[in-house]
């Protein structure tokens, strides 16, 4: 058993893609019309493979199997059983992606899905230039309504093509946090870089997709009525996940029955300790590098890789400079 795991990236090629993954993830390889780089998943079809180490070649289901509550926690196990319970991704979008919205566990349930998808995004401000791509987009993204409608409405507004008139839209800054429960209507606008996390699966109803085509000239498909079987109508002021960003400590950023997830920001060494956490723990690196130690066996982690820590891994020291996400159950 590795003390810690790193796997291969899963990229997806999508219509709204970009070319910004293989820089900002250091891949000696063209990665053009790339719009996700799935890090750690357990969905079906797209399972992670362990990249380096005594396990590489095994798949994250291999060491479900094989490790049980030894590496996501002995509670989690006993609520997932051998599925790994949580997907983590980085996100390019050159385009606008679709106005979408995601089941809970119940209405997915209803339509043969065995998980709703709750997310949350962590938006990167790298600037395009950086990353090798010319850009006079200002990113920007839709979260949630900002008034209040009726079902009646949106139908009418989604046939109008008005939908996004009452969305609440959001310019992207660098460390801007939102999270995303299933029901909420939501979309990631051109020139985004997102770290997510989510619940383990792939259910998306897509609501609006500004008249878009795909690769055969075919209008991609909406899902008006299931989206508003599961649309959360409530309207909240903001839509942000407000925190204040400190040096050195940890911000938490997110607490839901599925997650809980901080972000650290280090240029002094850290000891991350989880003797009390009976729990798997996913540390996505953000911006620069830093040597992480586990039981005197030094990881690299730097901005675009992710690891996964096992729950018998009690203890992490973290030296360098570095921005990551830290996310468990």
């Amino acid at each position: 058993m590795s003390l810690l795991y790193k796997f291969e990236p899963l990229l997806k090629q999508t219509l709204w893609g970009g070319n910004r993954l293989a820089a900002f993830k250091h891949l000696d390889m063209p990665v053009d019309g790339v719009g996700e780089s799935w890090e750690v998943s357990d969905v079906e079809g797209s399972v992670s493979i362990v990249a380096e180490g005594p396990d590489k070649g095994k798949s994250l289901t291999d060491l479900m199997l094989q490790l049980k509550g030894d590496l996501v926690g002995q509670k989690n196990y006993e609520r997932y059983g051998n599925e790994f319970p949580l997907l983590a991704k980085f996100i390019d979008a050159q385009q606008d992606l679709s106005i979408q919205v995601h089941p809970n566990d119940e209405v997915a349930r209803r339509h043969g899905y065995r998980h709703g998808k709750t997310e949350m995004w962590y938006c990167l401000g790298v600037r395009s230039e950086e990353l090798g791509v010319k850009s006079d987009k200002r990113p920007m993204l839709y979260c949630g309504l900002k008034q209040e409608i009726t079902p009646e409405e949106y139908a009418r507004r989604v046939a109008d093509d008005t939908i996004t008139e009452v969305l609440a839209r959001y310019e992207v800054h660098d460390g801007d946090m939102f999270f995303i429960p299933a029901g909420r209507i939501h979309s990631i606008g051109a020139g985004c870089l997102v770290a997510e996390i989510q619940q383990t699966s792939d259910v998306t109803y897509r609501i609006y997709d500004f008249g878009r085509r795909d690769k055969d000239g075919n209008l991609r498909q909406l899902h008006t009525r299931e989206a508003a079987e599961s649309i959360d109508y409530t309207v909240l002021p903001d839509y942000r996940t407000l925190y204040r960003p400190l040096k050195n400590v940890r911000c938490a950023v997110a607490r839901c029955p599925h997650f809980a997830t901080a972000v650290y920001d280090l240029d002094q060494p850290m000891t991350l300790d989880y003797r009390w956490l009976d729990s798997f723990v996913i540390l996505m690196g953000l911006k620069g590098s830093a040597t992480l130690t586990a039981d005197g066996q030094p990881y690299s982690l730097r901005a675009g890789e992710t690891v996964l820590v096992p729950a018998t891994a009690k203890e992490i020291k973290v030296k360098g400079t570095i921005k990551f996400l830290e996310t468990y159950i």
